[in-house]
């Protein structure tokens, strides 16, 4: 069974990498800070119980070897005790200033007694034979040892003497109130560091953010450049970093002064880049202005001669008549090459509402009368709609399409003219069933001079300049034009705004 691949995490922003590794840190201090304190704490405290059982082992001790006949006249009844007499637990425990919770183990070469002082009750009770094993693997060792008695008493810190009558005891203190105090202090630790880490971590994100402003207004100017159009007509360039945030004597300085430095780069390569295009839009226009005189000369001449009505040899007539109709190409060429140069230059055009159902049906005709080898159909709504726009040049983008559709599909081709609003806008498609735009031209489609050599492309006398006028047009209008191509079908969509009331 094939894995899952997971979603990718999104990556982390630097003020939350540095926000958390102050926190990690801090919490590492912490952390250490407080097992070392609990550790010398208890230590400390362990070191402190050694001394009060090795001074209880004293007065045990110093009990058991004064003879207990006294002792075993008062405890011969009470539980631990065995002979009258005999030195016992209940001796060392009811001995004077003895700490609560004693524990105490007392073997006189015959028999054991044991029993511990209740914390709560200050009476004697017995420990069980379990705990009394424990208890007698230890009544050899002189050095303080902890032991796990298990049940209520829990872990006990005991000590193993010898009486100066020769008897064996031990005597044991609780660790419950080591590990309770160590315990405590702990929960303080802890407590106080999750304050603490939750204080630093509202305070580092507030402080990070702070030191974090110059590189957001550095990342604010560089997304503001990244916005503008700069692969298309005249853009100034005048958004910089501020100079607080440019000084190279910081790390984001730095960044700012490289970006600023990178940007008058740009604007210096903008600015030549659009004074070579104003010369070219300014050649051509001026080109395409002045060559329509004398074409016009060459025109008028040639079909002046040819209707003459002299007897001129048939090749004569035959190149008057292609002069004529090169004069006749080569004109709509330079009047084509005059209208981009002057919607480069941004000339406004005359917006008033056009009726594009009439705009439409008229072109549609014009369309039938040129190309009667194929089939024009009309799809329109039952209500006009109307555009924005400049009326001729709007006609032109529908006479272009049409002319496009018509020269580069085959004989009998269907060509089908929509006409919709949708939403602010609109739409006008022109569909034909035709071969089809090969794809690796469709991105250049409405560049200048587009060309290409498949049977939408073969040699018709287009100029190249068709869809590019449209393009051009429909910008102007603040529109949208696009296509999409597949063998068998291929669509152009225009947008352009509705008329409003």
């Amino acid at each position: 069974m094939p894995r899952r691949r997971g979603r990718p995490r999104s990556p982390w922003t630097l003020q939350r990498r540095l926000v958390l590794t102050v926190v990690g840190l801090l919490a590492l201090v912490s952390i250490t800070i407080g097992v070392v304190s609990v550790v010398i704490l208890r230590a400390s405290l362990l070191d402190r119980l050694d001394v009060q059982l090795a001074s209880a082992a004293d007065r045990s001790g110093a009990v058991l070897g004064g003879g207990g006949d006294n002792d075993g006249d008062r405890l011969g009844d009470t539980p631990g005790s065995t002979y009258f007499g005999t030195p016992t637990a209940n001796s060392i425990l009811s001995g004077p200033a003895q700490p609560p919770g004693l524990l105490a183990l007392v073997y006189d070469g015959s028999s054991i007694t044991t029993g511990y002082t209740d914390d709560q009750s200050g009476a004697i009770e017995e420990l069980s034979a379990q705990q009394v094993q424990q208890l007698a693997d230890h009544v050899n060792q002189s050095a303080a040892v902890t032991v796990n008695l298990g049940g209520e008493l829990g872990e006990y810190r005991v000590q193993a003497e010898t009486s100066g009558s020769g008897t064996l005891y031990l005597v044991g203190l609780p660790l419950s109130g080591v590990e309770a105090t160590a315990a405590q202090l702990a929960l303080i630790i802890t407590f106080v560091s999750l304050a603490g880490l939750i204080v630093v971590a509202i305070i580092a994100a507030w402080v990070v953010r702070l030191a974090l402003r110059p590189l957001q207004r550095v990342t604010a100017t560089a997304t503001r450049v990244a916005q503008l159009p700069l692969d298309q007509g005249e853009v100034s360039l005048d958004d910089r970093v501020p100079t607080g945030d440019a000084d190279p004597r910081t790390e984001v300085g730095r960044v700012g002064a490289a970006l600023n430095r990178m940007l008058d780069h740009v604007d210096l390569a903008l600015e030549a880049r659009q004074q070579s295009e104003r010369k070219v839009r300014q050649f051509v226009a001026d080109a395409s202005h002045e060559l329509r005189t004398p074409l016009a000369s060459i025109r008028g001449y040639s079909e002046l001669t040819r209707r003459s009505g002299q007897q001129l040899p048939p090749d004569a007539i035959h190149a008057l008549g292609r002069i004529e109709s090169e004069s006749v190409r080569m004109t709509g060429l330079v009047e084509d090459l005059l209208l981009l140069a002057r919607l480069d230059e941004g000339r406004e055009l005359e917006m008033e509402p056009v009726d594009l159902t009439m705009l439409l049906v008229d072109a549609v005709s014009d369309a039938h009368a040129a190309g009667r080898d194929h089939i024009w159909d009309l799809d329109l709504p039952e209500v006009p709609i109307e555009a924005i726009g400049d009326e001729p040049r709007l006609r032109q983008v529908i006479t272009n399409l049409l002319a496009n559709a018509r020269l580069h599909t085959d004989a009998g081709t269907t060509v089908v003219v929509a006409l919709a609003a949708v939403g602010d806008r609109a739409v006008i498609t022109v569909t034909d069933n035709g071969p089809g735009v090969p794809e690796d031209l469709t991105s250049t489609l409405f560049e200048r001079f587009a060309r290409g050599d498949s049977s939408r492309f073969r040699g018709t006398g287009s100029t190249g300049l068709g869809l590019a006028i449209v393009a051009a047009v429909v910008a102007a209008h603040h529109g949208a034009v696009s296509v999409e191509s597949v063998p068998g079908r291929t669509q152009f969509r225009v947008e352009l705004p509705l008329a409003t009331g």
